[in-house]
């Protein structure tokens, strides 16, 4: 469905694409992650035809973006991050416009609408002015946007940014369900929603792809996989000192609770779990402990390890 080999984009006083590579295939739902700066937004459009490659090649459904850009398009659903919506327009009469400029015929423009309008949950605004609706109904008419011509592709950008909890809750399970009928490339912030929906993940920082594997591999096979929290009362240097001379530590960082009291996190390899050898270093050096709990490493870990700045 997509197929990415070398795309770069240069502007005048940067680079924000670096010669990526990647493949989706038909029915994959892919993660493509990052954090702020590092040229997800910048790819996507490229892909959707808004900005032309400085180098490279990129194709959606066998269509070059570039030189064959109208016959990729048609393959594509597109909700940019700010949904650009008509306020002055009700959101039936904003759909039918754009399924028109899509190519729809009138009597086809009419019956998708009607389609998109159910499944985007919009029955109860159609007739309203686009210009009075909430932040969660503007973001489903901007999917009911990018759904109306039938989209083989559909590239959603934060499509929940903005939102409170209950109408984050509505858009994923919105975003799951179109998931069954169509290819999905969401890019998101919402990490967990993304190990609990997505096939594979494509993390990028700085312009270039820094892993791209299933949610489970990714966390399996990161440095730092797995996590455990102590606390216990001493001093901090001379317990922190101990805790990294332990076998299979990767790193350790405290946090000072007051009262002689410090939280630990300690970083270790994976599949190792040092929590035995923990309590008895604890009961060694006779240091009063509180707390002793693992947690298992998250996609979260592995965005933040592989793209923090230290």
């Amino acid at each position: 469905m997509i197929e990415v080999v070398n795309l770069t984009k240069r502007f005048p006083r940067h680079e924000a694409v670096r010669g990526i590579s990647f493949s989706v295939e038909k029915g994959e739902i892919i993660g493509f992650l990052g954090p702020n700066g590092a040229g997800k937004t910048t790819t996507l459009r490229m892909l959707t035809g808004y900005l032309p490659p400085t180098s490279g090649t990129a194709r959606v459904a066998g269509h070059d973006v570039y030189r064959e850009s109208i016959a990729a398009r048609r393959s594509i659903g597109y909700m940019p991050e700010n949904v650009p919506l008509y306020d002055d327009m009700r959101v039936r009469e904003y759909l039918r416009f754009r399924a028109n400029l899509k190519g729809l015929g009138n009597r086809d423009a009419k019956s998708r609408v009607e389609e998109v309008i159910e499944t985007c949950g919009l029955d109860s605004v159609k007739k309203k002015m686009i210009s009075v609706l909430s932040k969660g109904y503007r973001q489903r008419v901007g999917l009911a946007d990018a759904l109306v011509h039938s989209p083989e592709l559909l590239i959603l950008d934060e499509p929940t940014n903005g939102l409170d909890p209950n109408q984050i809750r509505q858009i994923r399970e919105l975003i799951r369900q179109l998931a069954e009928h169509h290819t999905v490339l969401l890019s998101t912030h919402i990490l967990s929603e993304v190990e609990a929906t997505c096939s594979r993940v494509i993390i990028i920082d700085g312009g270039k792809i820094k892993a791209q594997d299933t949610p489970r591999n990714l966390v399996e096979g990161m440095r730092a996989a797995g996590k455990v929290q102590l606390e216990v009362q001493g001093d901090l240097q001379t317990i922190s000192g101990a805790l990294s001379r332990l076998e299979n530590v990767k790193r350790v960082t405290g946090e000072d609770q007051g009262e002689g009291w410090t939280r630990f996190e300690i970083l270790v390899d994976s599949g190792a779990d040092v929590r035995e050898r923990l309590f008895e270093l604890v009961a060694q050096y006779g240091w009063p402990l509180r707390s002793l709990s693992r947690k298992e490493a998250t996609l979260e870990d592995v965005f933040v390890e592989l793209t923090r700045k230290d």
